[in-house]
Formats: C-alpha cells, structure tokens, sequence
C-alpha cells in the first residue's frame, strides 16, 4: 500500500514539473509573439510618421541640417535604414558608414561594418532598429563620445 501512495506521489511530482516546464514553454513562445508584434509595430507607426512627413513636403534631411550634422553612420541596415540611406544618398548629408551585425551579407555603396569594429568619427549615429535602440544605445555609448539617436525621435522632430 506505501508502495502505491508514493508512485502515485511521484506520478503527480512529475505531472506537475512537465506542466511547469510545458507552461514555461508556452510563456517564453507568448513573450517572443509579443515582443515581435510590439516590434512590427514601432516599425508601422515609423513608417506612418515618417509618410506623414513626406506628405508635408519635409525629408529627414532638414532634421540634421537643423542639428548641424553633416556625416552620420546609419545603425541598422534593414527597411528603415535601406530607406534611410536612399533619403540621405543624394543630399548634403554623408552616410560615412553603416553598422549591422550582419555586415557580411550587406552590400552597399558606403562600407558595412560591425558594432565590434573601429567606429569612425561621424557627427552621429542614428539607430534605424527603433525596437532595440535602448540595448544598441548603451553599448555604442561605451565606444563612442558622440550622439546616438532613434530614427523614431528623428522623425518626431521633423
């Protein structure tokens, strides 16, 4: 009789810790399809600003000729920064370089580099991955002593 109360002991032991694991599971999937669409998210409401914007007759480019920067490095190279460089190629504004950590497979006309390599001089970095920009911030801030901006502040200054 001992010997049934304690598999059955042990059964519901080990039901409970695969239901913990299994719900732990369940909550780090909910977090990440969370996160992703908090993420898709910041990336409509950019890019509604950013249209807004277009439809005054402004570009991004009259917010660095405001801030006096003249070279900037593009931080992020997926659909805000492809559509960064393309506003800013043909300005005043030199996009002296590009930072991604995907830079091997980025072909641009400016050089590509890593976060991990030598950051040149610019007068800015502006972080194109919005959702990240808090984590990005804090890690170029110990390589560099210039600004580092959000192209979500940018285009809500515009």
């Amino acid at each position: 009789m001992k010997k049934g109360i304690g598999t059955v002991i042990s059964t519901l032991a080990g039901a409970a810790a695969g239901a913990a694991a299994v719900g732990a599971s369940s909550n780090k999937k909910l977090k990440r399809k969370d996160d992703g669409l908090k993420k898709v998210h910041e990336l409509y409401m950019a890019f509604d600003q950013w249209l807004r914007i277009r439809q005054e007759g402004k570009t991004l480019v009259e917010y660095f000729h405001q801030q006096n920067f003249k070279t900037i490095a593009i931080y992020g190279m997926k659909e805000l920064g492809e559509h960064l460089y393309e506003e800013l190629k043909d300005s005043d504004i030199t996009v002296k370089y590009i930072i991604d950590k995907n830079a091997d497979s980025i072909y641009a006309d400016v050089d590509v580099i890593t976060p991990d390599d030598e950051l040149e001089q610019v007068d800015v970095i502006v972080v194109t991955a919005i959702y990240y920009f808090d984590e990005i911030e804090e890690m170029l801030s110990q390589k560099v002593d210039y600004p580092i901006v959000s192209l979500e502040d940018i285009l809500y200054e515009v």
